[in-house]
């Protein structure tokens, strides 16, 4: 007996979200948050500094001696450690709320003197999962909040340490801004890249043979590119409203380069697109030939049925076993010295005359 194959299942989604009825701004931990770790970059024209594992009394004796300052808070299990970087750079209890209850729909708030953006990173490729970027940023200040480990903030830290001249050490907060938001912009193409390889892969498979793997890859992928639809559409709204905004910590050079990164978002939505398009394609594709393989089969089988029923009809007469010596009409044939081989060479020149027919009428 086959082994029954077994179906990866999907978890089940947890609530990320605060009671119902919570006062607005209340911080809830979530039972899978991990816990809290900061991580504290200093940037001046001249210098530059980093701080791993630091505290609360670093950041706040820091944050009137250097023009910009980065602080990257991973894990969001320390609910007053965060309360208290609001306090620190004044966050509105609204956004600090957002980014404990994660699973926010991508978005940019204003607010007095900084703006919220939340933005959807992918943690896991392979297993589809997104983690939620909150980042918070006014004129001298960078605040980001990561559920865990892992971002592709990698390239944006090495550009800091590059000597002058250095656009994230000579420019404001909202440069270093773009350029975390564009570093997360950026890690979806050579997600989107290999999952276009595999579509390629997929087609180039089916042409030579369907198989069931394949449609369970094909619903897996488009359920992929459905995520990442649900993701980049609001991202790019809220990068044209980063744009769009009139606020004076966002400084018009800033925004040309926020603009690029609107770009890529939108080329980004187009590839998500082809690739759904694409794959429904296959879909309907491995349908039709999974149609056509088994017609090709009926067919076979039908000819072969065809050409055996005729034998089996002589053979059905011939075996009926009447007595030639009761009555002259009683298969006199039984008793023919030959009537074993001409009965086997009648029915093979029907079954060739069959497959000269159906040949010649094009059905083989």
């Amino acid at each position: 007996m086959a082994k029954a194959e077994t179906v990866a299942r999907r978890p089940p989604r947890k609530a990320k979200r605060s009671p119902v009825g919570a006062s607005p701004g209340t911080l809830i931990v979530h039972p899978a948050a991990r816990q809290s770790a900061l991580s504290f970059t200093l940037i001046s024209p001249d210098e530059f500094r980093f701080i791993k594992d630091a505290s609360l009394k670093d950041v706040a004796e820091s944050c009137a001696e250097w023009p910009v300052i980065w602080l990257d808070c991973v894990g969001l299990a320390n609910v007053d450690l965060i309360a208290e970087i609001g306090a620190i750079f004044k966050l509105h209890p609204l956004a600090l709320e957002d980014t404990v209850n994660t699973g926010q729909r991508p978005k940019v708030d204003f607010f007095d003197d900084h703006a919220f953006v939340v933005i959807s990173m992918i943690d896991d490729a392979l297993a589809g999962r997104y983690e939620q970027i909150s980042l918070f940023f006014g004129e001298n200040f960078v605040v980001t909040f990561q559920e865990r480990e892992g971002d592709p903030f990698g390239p944006v830290r090495k550009r800091i340490q590059a000597a002058l001249p250095n656009r994230l050490r000579t420019r404001k907060a909202d440069y270093l801004a773009y350029a975390l938001i564009d570093a997360i912009v950026d890690s979806y193409f050579p997600i989107l890249e290999t999952k276009g390889e595999r579509i390629d892969g997929l087609e180039d498979e089916m042409l030579s043979g369907v198989s069931h793997r394949q449609m369970r890859e094909l619903h897996e992928l488009k359920r992929g590119m459905i995520v990442l639809k649900r993701a980049l559409w609001p991202l790019r709204d809220a990068l044209a409203g980063l744009l769009r905004a009139e606020v004076p910590f966002i400084h018009p050079e800033t925004k040309v380069y926020l603009n690029d990164t609107h770009d890529h978002s939108v080329r980004l939505i187009e590839v998500v697109e082809m690739h759904r398009d694409m794959l429904t394609g296959l879909i309907e594709m491995h349908l039709s030939l999974s149609q056509a393989r088994t017609n090709d089969v009926i067919s076979f089988l039908t000819i072969v049925s065809a050409i055996f029923i005729p034998l089996t009809f002589l053979a059905g007469i011939w075996g009926m076993n009447f007595d030639p010596g009761a009555s002259p009409w009683n298969m006199p044939e039984l008793l023919s010295y030959y009537g074993y081989p001409i009965a086997l060479g009648m029915m093979v020149f029907i079954a060739l005359s069959l497959v000269g027919f159906f040949r010649w009428k094009k059905w083989l």
